[in-house]
């Protein structure tokens, strides 16, 4: 059986949810676009130009 209780504001303020912070949401981005980067030169080389020639 499921019993709800009311809490008050400072439990509430107190409470500490599962949220992930914006740094370490742009830090596993990065990391995931790194990764993908080097998947990619490996799978599909391309030559460097150089265009100031």
């Amino acid at each position: 059986m499921i019993t709800i209780r009311k809490i008050d504001e400072i439990e509430l303020e107190n409470i500490k949810g599962g949220a992930i912070s914006v740094w370490t949401g742009i830090a596993i981005a990065a990391i995931v676009i790194f990764i993908s980067g080097i998947i990619e030169g490996i799978t599909n080389p391309q030559k460097c130009y150089n265009e100031g020639n």
